[in-house]
C-alpha cells in the first residue's frame, strides 16, 4: 500500500517520526527496567573470574541482585498489565454488511480510489462524529467486546459514523464527509504508527487497571510514561489526520466544504434533540425510540426559524443516506437506545420500567406525565415546610375569586392534601373541618401555590425555602435512582454515562420549572389546553392547537419577585380556574 507515503507528503512534523519518538520511550522505560539486571550480571561475572574479591563485594553483589530481581519482577508485572489491559472501545451499534450492503459498498469505493486499505467492519454511534478504531488488541478478543474479521491481528480499523449523519446527509456529503475519515488507514497500517498508538492505548488501560484494589501501584508509571510521550502522540495523532487530509483532497473536495456546514448543523439539531427533547423522556423511564428521525425533524425545524439555514431544507428532496441502510428503522432504534445508555446511563435492554415510546405517542405519555410528576414534587415539598400554609386570595375579577375568599378561613386549619399522617391526625384530634372542596373535588391547587409565593416586599424568601427543599428532594430521588440502577454496573473506562447531558440547575431554575409544570396541569384539567412537542424546545403547552410562549417570563416574575399579578392575568386570560384541584399523578 502507498499509504505510508502519504504521511511524507503531508510536511513536518512526519507522522512517522513522531511514532519513533514515542517508542524511543518505551525503549528507555524498557532499558531502565533492565539496568540493575545487566549491573548484577556485571557483578557475578566479576566475582566468578576473582575481578571483585574480598569485602565489601559479597554483600554489594547479593544487594545488587536482590534489586535486580525485585525491578525486574516489578517491571514484568508493569509490562504484562500494559501489554494484556484492555483499551477503552467505544460503545457503538455494528452494523454487517448484510444491513448495509450499499454503505459497505460506498466505503470500499472510497478505499480504492485513495488506495488505502478499506475499513474491516463499520459501526454506528450516536453522536455528529465519525473516527477509525482499532479492535485487534487480544484482550478484547479475550472478552467478547470485539468479535468477527475486525478483531484479528493486522484488521484494518473499524469505522465508526455519527449515525445523525445518516439521517441529516444526503449520499453525496455522506460520502464527502467521510473520505478523510477512510483514508486515515492508509497511515494506520504502518508498523511503526500502529506500534507507537498500541503502547500509548496499553498506557491508557493501565491507569484504568491501577484504580482496582490491590494494583494502585501500576497508575503512577504509567501516568509518567503517558505524559513523557504526550506530545509526541498528540504531534503524531495531527500528522496522521493531515495526511489522510491530503489523500482524500482529490475526492469530492468542493462538495466536502457544502458538507461541512451539515455537521455544523446536524451536531446543533442533536444537542437541542438531546438536552430538550429525550433527557425529559429518559428522566421518566421512557427513551425515544427514533432520535435520528427526530434530528431530522428539528433540523427542518431549525431551518425554518432561522434565517442563515434557509435553502437546507431544499436538500430533503435528494436521496438521503440512511437509504444505504436495508432496515433504517431498526438500526435507529438501536443506536437510540445506544444514546439513553451512554448520556442518562438507562439499562441496555427494554424493561418495565424502561420502555420506548413513539413520537406520536410523546405530548401524552412524557410530557404530561412530566408535568404531574413535578407538580406533585412541588406539593410535597410545600407540604413539608407549611402544611398549614393559607393561600393568598386570587386579585378582584380573577377566576375563582369568590370561591378562594370563602374557602380560606377553612384552609387555615385544614392540611392539604399530601400531608403528614401525624399532622392529619393532629387536625383529627382538634376537630377541624374536612379539606375544602371546589366543585366536589379535593386535592392540591395552584391557589395554594401562588398564595405561599407571594411576597409583597419582593425579596422572595419564602421561594428561597421552598427552591432549596425541591433541591433537595431531587437530589434524593437522584441518588436512590443511581443507587438502584448501579448496582452491579461495570466501573472505570466501562462505566456508563459516559457522557452525562444533565445540566446544572439552580434552585431557582428547578422551583421555576415546577411552577410551570402546575400552571401546565391547571390549564390542561381546567381549560382545555394539551402537552405538545416542539423539536427544539421540548415540552410546550398548547392552547387551541397553538404555542403559549408567554407564560415563562411570568412565572420567573412570581419566583424571583414574588409577584402572582402577572401570572394571574395570564390565567384569567386562559380561563384557568387556580382554586380548582389539579390531578396529580
Amino acid at each position: 500500500m502507498s499509504g505510508t507515503g502519504s504521511i511524507i507528503e503531508a510536511g513536518v512534523p512526519s507522522a512517522r517520526s513522531r511514532a519513533l519518538a514515542v517508542l524511543r520511550v518505551r525503549s528507555r522505560a524498557l532499558a531502565f527496567g533492565l539496568l540493575p539486571a545487566a549491573l548484577a550480571v556485571v557483578l557475578v561475572a566479576a566475582r566468578a573470574t576473582g575481578r571483585l574479591a574480598g569485602e565489601p563485594w559479597p554483600a554489594v553483589t547479593l544487594v545488587v541482585c536482590a534489586v535486580a530481581a525485585l525491578v525486574l519482577l516489578v517491571g514484568g508485572t508493569f509490562a504484562a498489565v500494559v501489554l494484556r489491559a484492555s483499551p477503552a472501545v467505544t460503545p457503538t451499534v455494528p452494523l454487517s454488511e448484510a444491513a448495509a450492503p450499499d454503505l459497505y459498498r460506498l466505503v470500499r469505493d472510497l478505499a480504492d480510489r485513495m488506495d488505502v486499505p478499506a475499513p474491516s467492519a463499520i459501526a454506528l454511534t450516536p453522536d455528529c462524529d465519525s473516527w477509525l478504531e482499532d479492535r485487534t488488541h487480544g484482550a478484547h478478543r479475550r472478552s467478547g467486546i470485539a468479535t468477527g474479521p475486525e478483531s484479528e491481528p493486522g484488521a484494518a480499523p473499524v469505522l465508526v459514523i455519527g449515525s445523525p449523519f445518516l439521517w441529516w446527509m444526503r449520499v453525496a456529503e455522506l460520502r464527502a464527509v467521510l473520505a478523510p475519515v477512510v483514508a486515515g488507514t492508509g497511515p494506520s497500517a504502518h508498523p511503526d504508527i500502529a506500534d507507537a498508538r498500541g503502547f500509548v492505548r496499553g498506557l491508557d488501560a493501565a491507569v484504568d487497571v491501577g484504580s482496582r484494589r490491590g494494583l494502585g501501584w501500576i497508575a503512577p508509571p504509567a501516568r509518567l510514561l503517558l505524559r513523557l510521550c504526550r506530545t509526541d502522540a498528540a504531534e503524531m495523532e495531527r500528522g496522521v489526520a493531515r495526511a489522510a487530509s491530503e489523500r482524500a483532497q482529490d475526492v469530492d473536495y468542493g462538495l466536502r466544504m457544502v458538507a461541512q456546514e451539515q455537521v455544523g448543523l446536524a451536531y446543533a439539531g442533536w444537542d437541542r434533540l438531546l438536552t430538550r427533547v429525550a433527557l425529559p423522556a429518559w428522566r421518566m423511564g421512557r427513551w425515544p425510540a427514533r432520535l435520528d428521525a427526530g434530528v431530522v425533524s428539528a433540523l427542518t425545524e431549525l431551518s425554518r426559524r432561522d434565517r442563515l439555514a434557509e435553502g437546507f431544507t431544499s436538500r430533503l428532496g435528494e436521496r438521503p443516506a440512511c437509504d444505504l441502510l436495508e432496515q433504517p428503522g431498526a438500526v435507529d432504534e438501536a443506536t437510540s437506545l445506544l444514546a439513553a445508555r451512554l448520556f442518562h446511563g438507562g439499562p441496555a435492554e427494554t424493561g418495565p420500567a424502561w420502555s420506548p415510546v413513539d413520537w406520536a405517542a410523546y405530548p401524552e405519555e412524557v410530557v404530561d406525565r412530566k408535568w404531574r410528576t413535578e407538580a406533585a414534587r412541588l406539593h410535597a415539598a410545600l407540604d413539608a415546610l407549611d402544611p398549614l400554609a393559607v393561600p393568598a386570595g386570587p386579585s378582584p375579577g380573577s377566576p375563582g375569586a369568590a370561591g378562594s375568599t370563602a374557602a380560606a378561613p377553612s384552609r387555615a386549619s385544614t392540611p392539604v392534601a399530601g400531608a403528614t399522617a401525624a399532622g392529619s391526625t393532629t387536625v383529627a384530634a382538634t376537630g377541624s373541618p374536612a379539606p375544602p372542596t371546589v366543585d366536589g373535588f379535593t386535592g392540591p391547587t395552584l391557589e395554594r401555590v401562588l398564595g405561599y409565593l407571594t411576597d409583597p416586599a419582593g425579596r422572595g424568601a419564602a421561594g428561597e425555602a421552598l427552591a432549596g427543599r425541591l433541591s433537595a428532594d431531587l437530589a434524593r430521588e437522584e441518588r436512590a435512582a443511581g443507587t438502584a440502577a448501579g448496582a452491579g454496573k461495570a466501573r472505570g473506562a466501562d462505566a456508563v454515562p459516559l457522557f452525562p447531558l444533565q445540566p446544572p440547575r439552580s434552585g431557582r431554575d428547578l422551583l421555576a420549572d415546577h411552577v410551570t409544570a402546575l400552571v401546565c396541569c391547571a390549564a390542561v384539567d381546567s381549560a382545555g389546553a394539551a402537552p405538545g412537542l416542539d423539536w427544539l424546545d421540548g415540552p410546550v403547552l398548547l392552547v387551541g392547537g397553538d404555542r403559549r410562549p408567554d407564560l415563562a417570563a411570568r412565572v420567573l416574575c412570581l419566583v424571583e419577585d414574588g409577584n402572582p399579578e402577572p401570572l394571574r392575568d395570564w390565567l384569567a386570560d386562559l380561563g384557568v380556574r387556580p382554586e380548582k384541584p389539579v390531578r396529580l399523578v
